[in-house]
């Protein structure tokens, strides 16, 4: 299901050029599996539950890397996409920021690819981003992280409901945690105002009438 969702984006987004690149080499799509079984034969038990390696390096032969010249940023992000998504519906944690680069390896034939992975924790061992609307992501680090109307805050908030400066995300040790500054109309998580509040992965963040959703892998 996971593969399906991925070629379809794929497609709107070369809009069919990858057809062409790749009729007799490595399919975008291929890597994509491999990915994710990748992720899957090499998760483990943490305290938490599953956790799966976070930082991945995919080496490919030198025709083939020459392929994605074009695309590969875009397809890279493709990838960190589909394999974000792919732990969520399995239930996996990441110790840290997950990263997916391409690489070329001389040594391997046009066809052939080689996955390295690893686990890397984050700063404090937790990890966190804000999305946007639009999709956008904002990674959370070990500052604490304004939301407002003032062009100086973090996330800078256009709307008459913000306040100038409404919330704060501070990070714990294990954790991040919203807090309301005491904002005129209030901050709310999943639809239930709080002053005070852990974030777990999938919180939606309400400021005035924007929606912020957080991301704990």
């Amino acid at each position: 299901m996971g593969v399906q969702g991925f070629e379809r984006r794929l497609e709107r987004l070369v809009e069919g050029t990858f057809g062409k690149a790749f009729r007799s080499g490595l399919e975008p799509v291929e890597i994509a599996r491999r990915l994710l079984r990748e992720m899957d034969t090499k998760r483990t038990l943490g305290v938490r539950g599953a956790v799966a390696p976070n930082w991945y390096l995919i080496a490919l032969s030198s025709e083939d890397a020459a392929s994605f010249d074009d695309y590969a940023d875009a397809f890279e992000s493709e990838l960190t996409t589909e394999a974000r998504e792919h732990a969520r519906s399995e239930g996996y944690h990441f110790m840290g920021p997950l990263s997916i680069q391409l690489a070329e390896d001389p040594v391997l034939r046009r066809g052939d690819l080689e996955i390295d992975t690893k686990f890397k924790e984050g700063a404090g061992g937790r990890v966190g981003a804000l999305v946007l609307s639009d999709g956008k992501r904002l990674p959370l680090s070990e500052a604490i992280f304004t939301i407002g109307r003032l062009p100086d805050c973090d996330l800078k908030i256009e709307d008459a409901l913000a306040s100038r400066r409404h919330a704060e995300i501070r990070p714990e040790p294990d954790s991040y945690r919203l807090v309301d500054l005491g904002s005129l109309n209030g901050t709310t998580i999943n639809g239930s105002k709080v002053q005070d509040h852990t974030l777990s992965d999938g919180d939606l963040i309400g400021v005035g009438a924007v929606a912020i959703r957080f991301e704990a892998s």
